[in-house]
């Protein structure tokens, strides 16, 4: 669980933000609406909410609250983010990426997770000398302690600018690469990045 949700840093702009701030957004609203609902009819909290009628409960002052100051503030934030985004990234591509169309099947999949540790203890030569560096020396055989502080690492560099342009897999399979990179030369000497930034 805890790889599936670091790995959403793979996803870009309204995807991650829908998943960041949306969902508990929503839920919150829903939350809200539900107690509301309790205390007064639904279809009077549809009306507070969507600013047809004043407010005269407790609960329907945050519903009307709510309803004008952070939906429009919210659909005109992501509306202006997809405008961005969408306009910055049309100058920034690159020639060789211009014509290059993905499939919907490339869209749609969400990203893998990050890798589990332990499958690197078996597998080819340099991933198995990445654990031993990582896990052995720089954090003492604590695999957990390791395993999470390479969650970390992973998920940090995805939120990188230079992973902005690629696709949810290529982007989580480039930042695996380049941690393996970086967190194996300070395990050489026995530290890490996360450990001495905590």
């Amino acid at each position: 669980m805890r790889r599936t949700w670091r790995s959403r840093k793979a996803l870009s702009g309204v995807t991650q933000w829908i998943l960041d701030w949306g969902v508990p957004f929503a839920l919150v609203v829903a939350t809200l609406g539900v107690f509301a609902a309790r205390a007064e009819s639904p279809s009077d909290v549809y009306k507070v909410f969507t600013l047809m009628d004043p407010p005269e409960h407790i609960l329907l002052w945050f519903a009307s609250l709510i309803g004008w100051l952070m939906v429009p503030a919210i659909i005109g934030g992501v509306a202006g983010h997809v405008i961005a985004t969408r306009i910055k990234s049309v100058k920034a591509i690159p020639t060789v990426a211009l014509y290059r169309r993905r499939k919907m099947g490339q869209r749609m999949r969400p990203p893998s997770r990050i890798d589990y540790l332990g499958t690197y203890f078996n597998g080819a030569a340099a991933e198995q000398d990445f654990v031993d560096k990582f896990v052995r020396i720089g954090h003492r055989n604590d695999w957990g302690k390791a395993q999470d502080h390479w969650e970390v690492v992973v998920r940090d560099t995805m939120c990188t600018q230079q992973y902005a342009q690629l696709d949810r897999q290529e982007c989580l399979r480039q930042a695996q690469d380049m941690s393996r990179i970086h967190l194996r030369v300070s395990a050489l000497v026995g530290r890490c990045r996360v450990c001495e930034s905590q």
